[in-house]
């Protein structure tokens, strides 16, 4: 039977002016013949069709973008990334290691994988995502973070756990920011994205608006994983960490749920004490 108009093969929903080229599963699900090398001939003509009738523009200088992307490589070169952080919690160091706070209270994740700084211009890209709705910002950060994972992660999860949010917050924001940074994560190292096996239960207060020490009493008991949930290694994904009590809440209720390793993939770290 075919999906709904509105939904992926998958079940999943996405926007009408966001639906992607069906992948070779999908054809094959839907019972299509298909010329699988022409379809691939297709796809790169139509790619190519549309860099030139709409060049991609770097988000930052207005200039052409590369790589079909909307960032030039000056602007790609002047990306504040992560080159040394705390292999538990991914906040910054001189060098990597461990950092003070995790060897006195070790979190429950196992650890994290910070990609930026969450610092000039990163911090105002992701505003502009969060809050003025440019999901074109998320394609464009998730597949910058797919791109430095893809180096570092030597042991992928299972499934990839975008961090939810209450059905509440969902409704005014129109989407899931996290989600949609996870999506080209998903596709791009080939793992699963389990986005509905994890809900938020309880509607908190945005953690950006409290000081670190109410933050941890905000988000305590905001998750519950969905019954028949079963996987050993997860990574979870999110917009930004700052103290890291939401990964933090969020990975103790997977372990309560069976999980082993967690891991947290995160698009931008701040620095302990912001």
């Amino acid at each position: 039977m075919m999906a709904p108009a509105d939904q992926r093969i998958d079940g999943s929903s996405f926007l009408a002016t966001d639906r992607p080229m069906p992948k070779d599963a999908d054809y094959k699900r839907l019972g299509f013949p298909v010329n699988y090398s022409l379809l691939a001939k297709v796809n790169e003509w139509l790619a190519d069709a549309q860099e030139w009738l709409f060049p991609p523009l770097c988000v930052l200088c207005g200039d052409y973008g590369e790589q079909r992307r909307d960032l030039c490589c000056g602007c790609a070169d002047d990306l504040p990334i992560v080159k040394a952080a705390c292999v538990r919690c991914g906040a910054p160091l001189p060098m990597p290691g461990t950092c003070g706070r995790c060897q006195r209270r070790p979190p429950v994740f196992d650890r994290t994988a910070a990609v930026f700084h969450y610092v000039p211009p990163l911090d105002a890209l992701i505003k502009r995502l969060k809050f003025n709705g440019d999901l074109t910002l998320a394609r464009l950060l998730g597949e910058l973070m797919a791109d430095r994972l893809g180096e570092s992660e030597t042991e992928l999860p299972e499934v990839i756990i975008p961090v939810p949010l209450h059905v509440r917050r969902l409704k005014e924001r129109g989407f899931n920011q996290a989600l949609e940074l996870a999506r080209p994560v998903a596709e791009r190292l080939g793992v699963p994205l389990a986005w509905r096996q994890v809900v938020r239960i309880r509607a908190t207060d945005p953690q950006a608006d409290l000081p670190a020490k109410l933050r941890y009493r905000n988000i305590k008991g905001a998750f519950a994983v969905e019954p028949g949930f079963a996987a050993q290694h997860v990574a979870i994904v999110d917009d930004v960490m700052t103290t890291g009590y939401t990964v933090n809440e969020l990975a103790a209720t997977l372990r309560r749920a069976g999980v082993a390793t967690v891991s947290v993939w995160v698009c931008a770290r701040a620095a302990l004490g912001r």
